[in-house]
């Protein structure tokens, strides 16, 4: 069993909770009279008071200032480097499948030839990319168009000899260095975005996105002095939604993708589709290894391969490079965290438009729904316009309109752990921001371990919480999941490597077994 790995155990899986860390704490500096207060205290101080507004940081009786905390009303002046370049930001703007990112990289891929303005040699080009999958494609892609590309993201770092692009994942973009072309893919990881768009020191940052997020991009950009230029693009291949339902999984065909959005469902949907005999699944759903999602998703589109259908969640909606003839909705609902809702006009046409991909051997798309009850709303979402963008701010924080706080509860989730021990606010600040998920209980106490481990001695061994070589292949719903959040421990354990290398010395061992978990 995979949860049998790890050497604390979770819940009825194997695993206790998070539980034996030591009370609360204030630590007083020995060069500066100063408490150091705990993440999450501070955090609930400010969010909680209405009355909040100027707040004094004391370093001493003779030196106080005052600092308005939550006046966040003039972010762009946070980046003095791109405020002093005359940047151009060009939108590409358009549904999927229009050609606004084959565009747009196609201006990243001209820039390595240094055709742009000069930068002094700083650096020629860079993508960031919501997630890490689609950096590994451009980083795939640029190199084999003879464009060296680095790869880096917040676990991988792959360096090409004479490279001066860069693939990353948006929350590592370079907010320092000087760059020709950037080019951002505007969908999620709101707060990562922002600091990009306003952060990035090029000559021409390109964005590509759907026309809805125009309103507010202009807005946010309205106080930079940038020069704005809209592109616009329509659709290269039609998208056609079908009048009726799938029916029976006797009508499946090479090419189809059934859309759900639940773990279990998805297999229960690859089994009952190959119970037929006639194909075989390829699946791709978000909490797949990332390694995985590229190997199914390869396999999938490769023709001679056995594996001509695909049951995926609406992980392929972020823009992945999928061969499909038709979409099929198994339900037009889908659990959010909170409750069961329906999918979003958004939704529905960003999972919709994956179908016809241009060039591909299924030019023209199909969509339609497994039950014809949910087809009016598939129809009805197709026709509508995209909602414009808008945003909604704290209530004690000002900001302009264009901004919002971003949503940190995933933060406080570790702060409520991390608080209570003995480490400086600098190592708090980054294990709040690593990348665990807490709802995940092999996850959490995997991250609990980690930091309880660094406080102690300042030094993790991966073998401390994890076993090398008892990986096994899952043969439940239960053990694939356990086997899924072994992954998150180790890639976790990567992430943190990078970050405290000499603290985290077992990257390498960490990296195989993740491997090893993802095939």
């Amino acid at each position: 069993m995979a949860s049998s790995l790890l050497r604390r155990k979770v819940s009825s899986l194997g695993v206790s909770g998070l539980h034996g860390i030591a009370k609360p704490f204030s630590v007083r500096s020995e060069s500066e009279n100063v408490a150091v207060v705990s993440v999450s205290n501070v955090i609930r101080q400010f969010s909680r008071s209405k009355h909040y507004r100027n707040v004094d940081f004391t370093t001493s009786s003779s030196n106080s200032s005052k600092f308005d905390c939550l006046d966040l009303t003039h972010p762009h002046t946070w980046y003095p480097n791109a405020r002093r370049k005359e940047r151009k930001i060009f939108l590409h703007m358009g549904p999927t499948n229009s050609g606004k990112t084959h565009h747009a990289l196609k201006r990243l891929e001209s820039s390595a030839s240094g055709s742009l303005k000069p930068n002094n040699g700083v650096g020629f080009g860079m993508y960031c990319a919501p997630l890490r999958l689609l950096a590994w494609e451009v980083a795939k892609r640029l190199n084999k168009a003879k464009v060296p590309c680095d790869l880096l993201t917040g676990q991988e770092r792959e360096e090409i000899e004479g490279a001066k692009h860069k693939a990353v994942t948006v929350e590592m973009a370079d907010v320092t260095s000087d760059y020709e072309c950037a080019m951002l893919g505007c969908r999620t990881r709101g707060c990562s975005f922002t600091r990009a768009l306003l952060g990035i020191s090029a000559d021409e940052i390109h964005l590509c996105g759907d026309a809805a997020a125009v309103p507010l991009i202009q807005d946010i950009l309205s106080v930079t002095g940038d020069h704005l230029e809209v592109q616009c693009y329509e659709r290269l291949s039609p998208l056609v939604p079908l009048k009726v339902p799938l029916g029976s999984f006797k009508n499946i065909r090479t090419g189809d993708c059934i859309v759900s959005f639940s773990r279990r469902k998805i297999y229960e949907l690859k089994r009952q589709i190959e119970n037929g005999r006639k194909h075989l699944c390829s699946v791709v759903y978000g909490s797949l290894p990332p390694e995985t999602r590229t190997r199914q998703a390869t396999r999938f589109n490769d023709e001679s391969s056995e594996f001509d259908v695909l049951v995926a969640s609406d992980a392929i909606g972020m823009g992945l490079n999928l061969n499909i003839s038709r979409i099929i909705f198994s339900t037009m609902t889908k659990f959010d965290g909170i409750e069961e809702r329906e999918l979003t006009v958004s939704e529905i046409k960003q999972i919709a438009g994956r179908a016809g991909r241009y060039g591909s051997k299924f030019p023209v798309g199909e969509v339609t729904c497994m039950d014809g009850h949910y087809l009016p709303l598939l129809h009805t979402s197709l026709k509508a316009s995209s909602p414009t963008l808008e945003e909604h701010f704290v209530e004690n924080a000002k900001l302009s309109a264009s901004y919002f706080i971003s949503d940190s509860e995933e933060m406080m989730k570790v702060a409520a752990v991390i608080d209570q021990l003995p480490l400086s606010l600098q190592d708090k600040y980054l294990f709040i921001n690593s990348p665990v998920d807490m709802d995940d209980a092999i996850s959490a106490q995997g991250l609990t371990q980690f930091a309880e481990n660094y406080a102690k001695r300042g030094i993790v061994r991966l073998r401390e919480i994890f076993i090398p070589g008892m990986l096994e292949v899952p043969k439940s719903h239960t053990e694939l999941k356990e086997l899924e959040s072994i992954h998150k421990v180790l890639d976790l354990y990567v992430w943190l490597s990078f970050r405290w290398e000499s603290s985290f010395p077992d990257r390498e061992v960490a990296s195989t077994q993740k491997n090893i978990c993802s095939s």
